[in-house]
């Protein structure tokens, strides 16, 4: 099998409701998730704030591949999902939402994503070998 990335999906639940409202908050964890994976950022990430006591939505683009959030203040849950195209360790995810949001319960999922190639023999080799797709193709990430 060809391993082309793994997937994280993370739902806290008993969060703060000003945290998951606070958009500075939310660039915090995608800050700390950022540097203590190593990751790289293309670009900006984009923030998006609901009216009134509305939650937040926020993508940033990696050369990994993506982190996205969405919270919902008014029922205490934020949602997470983190795809990285190289192997990564997992994060601390339930360590840092308790500790920037407050969470109270934090699950975390993870989803090899993985095929069998039917490619050309560089992708094949690259298979044999373990290597991530990028590798295959000659991309960085």
């Amino acid at each position: 099998m060809l391993t082309v990335g793994t997937e994280w999906l993370v739902e806290a639940s008993g969060c703060d409701a000003e945290a998951l409202g606070d958009v500075e908050r939310l660039r915090e964890v995608f800050a700390r998730a950022v540097a203590e994976l190593g990751l790289q950022v293309v670009g900006r990430p984009v923030w998006h704030k609901f009216p009134g006591p509305g939650g937040v939505t926020g993508l940033a683009m990696l050369t990994e591949s993506h982190l996205a959030c969405h919270t919902y203040p008014e029922f205490g849950v934020a949602a997470f999902n983190l795809y990285c195209c190289r192997e990564r360790p997992a994060w601390a995810w339930d360590e840092r939402l308790r500790e920037l949001l407050g969470a109270r319960d934090v699950r975390v999922r993870s989803l090899t994503r993985a095929f069998a190639p039917a490619g050309g023999a560089a992708t094949r080799a690259a298979a044999a070998e373990g290597a991530p797709l990028h590798a295959a193709r000659g991309g960085e990430a």
